[in-house]
């Protein structure tokens, strides 16, 4: 069986990485948080109903994994999602789970 692409060893091990990222259920609410647009670190840590140390903790996950960018607007600290990407990958999670 012919496969349509293939990936070589480095991509397969980034691939992995990136889907660990998604194994966590408080990332995956952060992104659902940012799916309606940039929220600072307070707005985040009262909708996921956590610390805001452990929120800033999977931010800087998510952050490193590209998946969320941020910027500072005084003393705060804004996210959103890194790029259409992202959302193009939850929706496709929730699709699959929901057939």
């Amino acid at each position: 069986m012919e496969q349509d692409f293939l990936f070589d060893d480095d991509e397969l091990i980034e691939m992995a990485e990136l889907f660990k990222v998604f194994g966590d259920s408080t990332r995956i609410k952060i992104l659902t948080i940012l799916l309606d647009g940039e929220k600072c670190v307070q707005e985040i840590t009262d909708a996921a109903g956590s610390t805001q140390s452990a929120v800033s903790h999977q931010l800087r996950i998510l952050k490193q994994a590209r998946l969320v960018r941020n910027r500072r607007q005084g003393k705060q600290i804004c996210y959103s999602l890194a790029d259409d990407h992202v959302k193009t990958i939850l929706g496709m999670a929730r699709e699959h789970l929901e057939e």
